[in-house]
């Protein structure tokens, strides 16, 4: 892809059945780390949902790297990676190795450099021992973990996370965390586990369809704090 770096939302309404889930919404995001955060029914997964064209706005555009999502959705989706908050809904295979080497297939890669990213993925998700093990009796961080590396293998530029801690215990909840920002791609994370995003560049606050603030963590998330108290 070509064109201005990261995601831009110009203009961005939606409503659906009478109501407006986002409401002009006009960002430029281009920092290495991005949170959205916001009371439940504020936007914010909407707002992640658009940039892979899970959801269309119903006035405005969205722009990732210079490329509109609603006339090119196809070729977006190989720049952008999603993870879900129910690692469930990405876990397509029977068993870890499998489901990884699904996901190389897509690459087009020969079966030599299939084998050196799954062992890769595995090392990555500290899942080496389980490799040939049913997906479905894995712990739910993971499974987080295995459908992290599955959407890794797409090789993106950009990933979108949306709420990907909300079933996981604090420990699981911190690694999948701190794998999540160790990662050379720009990521938005989408949370409403404040202590997990104290060190992202920038923080992006969602009230009822709209930004209320825009800023850095030691500003945004105290001021989220006061708006739900």
């Amino acid at each position: 892809m070509s064109g201005a770096p990261g995601i831009r939302f110009e203009g961005v309404t939606l409503a659906r059945q009478g109501r407006v889930a986002l409401d002009g919404v006009d960002l430029q995001l281009t920092e290495h780390r991005v949170a959205l955060i916001g009371a439940n029914g504020s936007g914010k997964s909407t707002l992640a949902r658009c940039v892979i064209g899970l959801e269309r706005p119903t006035a405005g555009r969205v722009l990732v790297n210079g490329v509109d999502v609603r006339r090119h959705a196809r070729r977006v989706r190989r720049d952008v990676g999603f993870l879900f908050s129910d690692p469930d809904h990405q876990i397509v295979m029977p068993t870890v190795r499998e489901d990884l080497e699904f996901s190389a297939r897509r690459r087009g890669w020969s079966a030599a450099q299939r084998e050196e990213a799954v062992q890769t993925a595995l090392a990555r998700a500290g899942l080496e021992g389980h490799a040939d093990h049913p997906c479905h009796l894995l712990s739910g961080g993971q499974k987080q973990l295995l459908a992290l590396g599955a959407v890794l293998m797409a090789g993106p530029s950009i990933l979108v996370a949306d709420e990907p801690t909300t079933l996981l215990d604090l420990r699981n909840r911190r690694r999948v965390s701190a794998e999540l920002m160790a990662l050379e791609q720009q990521v938005v994370i989408v949370t409403h586990h404040l202590d997990l995003i104290e060190e992202v560049d920038r923080v992006v606050v969602l009230d009822e369809a709209r930004v209320v603030c825009d800023d850095v963590p030691s500003v945004a998330i105290p001021f989220y704090e006061r708006l739900m108290a």
